[in-house]
């Protein structure tokens, strides 16, 4: 990334859940908007570890005064740091070599998460999407390119084939949660979107639609959360 990057690190054992923040872009994301508190029951017990990471969803994805060429880089230096620096550190820090890795994030973080799992099967193994849009075009003001492609999951899964659609079925789970409340337009349909192309490529997902009255804020996402990794570990 060029510069020092930001890691707020939770619990003392446990399996490792990386967590992508949303378009606050911040490490202390979770912390500050009760997510942490939410799960401190797990954290405590030594059933769980986070790993929360700033990101540089800014200058890639939200702000648009740069070309979208440019900014798709961006994205990409910050998949190498995850992929190359971060993971390693993980797996040092868990005293695992080859400890498998959960992603989790809303809205944004959201999209981050489904994007690592369907990249990095073997590396991240599941994937909790809460609240997410998954069509990366229209972050890139509708310009297209290879990059920008392998980024957008609304368009490279439904072209999976072969040993990388094998690759992600054998290794990773995406959980796609979203509320049908206030300010969820738009997620609600782009996360039946990407679950119907998963139902299709028989990848191992599950959908779980919220109710009208599930709007797209942080009490609900803890809610969600808590639902969702408390199942999560008790398997």
């Amino acid at each position: 990334m060029q510069r020092n990057v930001h890691l707020w690190a939770y619990g003392h054992y446990g399996p490792p859940l990386l967590v992508f923040p949303s378009a606050a872009g911040m490490a202390h994301e979770w912390e500050a908007q009760g997510m942490v508190e939410a799960l401190s029951e797990f954290l405590e017990a030594g059933k769980l570890k986070l790993y929360c990471t700033e990101s540089n969803v800014s200058e890639a994805w939200t702000r648009k005064e740069n070309p979208p060429d440019w900014r798709i880089q961006r994205h990409q230096m910050f998949e190498s740091y995850i992929v190359n620096e971060l993971v390693p550190w993980i797996r040092e820090d868990c005293q695992t070599e080859d400890i498998k890795i959960g992603v989790s994030g809303t809205s944004l973080g959201a999209l981050f998460s489904a994007i690592f799992a369907l990249k990095h099967p073997e590396t991240f193994h599941w994937a909790l999407c809460m609240s997410g849009r998954y069509d990366a075009l229209r972050f890139m003001d509708g310009k297209n390119s290879p990059d920008v492609y392998f980024n957008n999951p609304l368009a490279f899964v439904p072209n999976l084939d072969g040993e990388p659609l094998e690759r992600i079925r054998r290794n990773t789970h995406l959980v796609l949660v979203c509320g049908r409340g206030r300010w969820e337009e738009g997620n609600i349909e782009e996360t039946n979107a990407l679950a119907d192309m998963l139902q299709a490529k028989g990848i191992g997902h599950e959908r779980d639609i919220w109710g009208p009255e599930v709007s797209h804020q942080w009490p609900w996402w803890q809610k969600q959360a808590r639902h969702h990794i408390g199942r999560a570990l008790a398997r």
